[in-house]
């Protein structure tokens, strides 16, 4: 289906709203706005009934992809779908009335809210205390990085380094950089995890923190981490955990507990707040007791006043790293995330990690005779295949076959990461998704393999039932034109 652009629709004179005369002396337009800031001429707008503006937008939105209408594949990314409950607690107009500047006293009930999430992500982590500000994962990545270096600082000493494992997310050394360090690699072993061979010989006394996730990219646990974290600290250094994958985790381990000193989450991903296009994100960071006093201000404290619980906001704290971002973090995603909490409980909460792992290996156990699979033993939430069997034998690729999916209805999981697995398709179901929904994923990847086999042009043609074909991607990236011709 084409859709016209809202322009095209226009016709001269047509209105949306006609305003009766009013009652109340209204003061002429230059009167209430200086003159230097009128436009000279009216802004061209379109010209369109309500009905049709209405019209447009809801094809518009048929055309789009989004969590309503599908599963969304994301290995890594963990693109679940999100309970409507969290939006209607979220636009209660006792949050959404709020102000950030407005007395402690008078907000009591959202700085209550965050404190018992801080608690509660504490929990679900094994940590000592978390911070909220962070606005993502990334940035959250930087806030304990930042941490790691105010620690070493304060004890006198000056590392330079930190370790990243090959199999880790693309922000990490990125994360790293921003803070100047340098990034040293860890490689995998041959079962996909961590290395420790390659990981004591880079164990130097510059190494400020090894940065690891767990489970990795690969969605295998790391099993060696007691020993890893051994390593980590006798040499002085602090281990990091990226959180991204916590949907794994819940309830059943805790990266505390396996002696992570910071862990940062993504709200948006693991607590089923809006992801992407439908955000903003969150990142919190939780750290083990020593990191404490270097946590981000301000920081939400419980007291008691006139026998009552009362919350408020630190900012007296001297060995802090200072703000990470303005008031305190993305407040409407740590409104949902803390109904979502609420809602499952502390046995729902471990639930969504088991259904998360028992749907990755239902899912994968359909694929692997079809795909290559780099690693083969069971998973945890999320699994790494390669299309590297239907390159070679028919020359599709990864990006073929993803493309191809769009025509079945589905997104396209993750391609081409991580980056030790060659023509990757990596995978995460997620909790939320029926056995339905992922019988008809795999019976489309299935019909794919065949297609590539049988009928290769019309994988490599694909997509042909998406509002537009294939595009070049690359031109894209580097001529991005996202303007209206007519008015830009």
């Amino acid at each position: 289906m084409k859709e016209p652009l809202i322009f095209d629709l226009s016709r001269q004179g047509r209105r949306g709203i006609c305003f009766g005369t009013s009652d109340t002396p209204i003061s002429p337009i230059e009167e209430l706005i200086p003159g230097n800031l009128l436009r000279s001429e009216p802004a061209d707008l379109p010209e369109i009934p309500e009905s049709e503006v209405v019209r447009h937008f809801i094809r518009l939105s048929g055309l789009n992809y989004h969590v309503d209408k599908n599963m969304y594949p994301l290995g890594s990314c963990t693109m679940k779908y999100n309970p409507k409950i969290n939006d209607a607690v979220s636009d209660l107009q006792g949050f959404t009335s709020m102000h950030p500047l407005q007395p402690a006293e008078t907000a009591q009930g959202s700085l209550r809210l965050m404190y018992e999430l801080s608690v509660m992500l504490s929990e679900i982590a094994g940590m000592a205390a978390v911070t909220l500000q962070p606005a993502a994962g990334a940035h959250g990545e930087l806030t304990g990085i930042l941490l790691i270096k105010k620690y070493h600082e304060s004890n006198g000493s000056k590392r330079d380094k930190l370790l990243v494992v090959d199999s880790a997310h693309g922000t990490n050394p990125a994360s790293a950089a921003i803070a100047n360090y340098e990034t040293i690699s860890v490689a995998s072993n041959a079962e996909g995890r961590t290395d420790i061979d390659d990981l004591k010989a880079k164990l130097t006394p510059d190494v400020a923190a090894l940065m690891l996730t767990n489970p990795n990219t690969l969605g295998l646990f790391e099993k060696d981490i007691l020993a890893i974290e051994k390593l980590v600290h006798e040499n002085g250094s602090l281990l990091y955990m990226d959180g991204a994958n916590m949907n794994a985790l819940m309830g059943i381990t805790r990266p505390g507990d396996m002696g992570f000193d910071i862990v940062h989450y993504n709200l948006h991903k693991t607590f089923s707040a809006p992801h992407g296009g439908g955000g903003p994100g969150s990142g919190p960071v939780g750290v083990c007791e020593k990191l404490v006093p270097f946590l981000p201000v301000p920081v939400i404290e419980k007291t008691d006043k006139d026998g009552h619980p009362y919350y408020s906001m630190n900012m007296d704290k001297p060995q802090s790293i200072g703000r990470m971002m303005n008031f305190y973090g993305n407040f409407s995603v740590l409104v949902r995330a803390y109904t979502y909490i609420r809602m499952l409980g502390a046995e729902g909460v471990r639930r969504v990690s088991e259904n998360a792992i028992l749907n990755a290996n239902y899912l994968l156990s359909r694929l692997t005779d079809t795909f290559e699979l780099p690693f083969p033993e069971p998973v945890m939430h999320e699994f790494c295949l390669s299309g590297d069997r239907q390159k070679k034998q028919h020359n599709v690729r990864t990006l073929d076959i993803a493309k191809r999916l769009l025509d079945y209805g589905f997104h396209a999981p993750t391609i081409y990461f991580p980056l030790i697995v060659s023509e990757a398709l990596m995978i995460e179901p997620t909790e939320t998704e029926t056995i339905e929904t992922l019988d008809a994923f795999a019976d489309a990847l299935l019909a794919i393999a065949d297609e590539a086999a049988n009928n290769p042009d019309l994988v490599y043609n694909a997509p042909t039932k998406t509002p537009v074909g294939r595009l070049d991607e690359a031109q894209a990236s580097r001529k991005l034109n996202i303007c209206y011709s007519g008015g830009c």
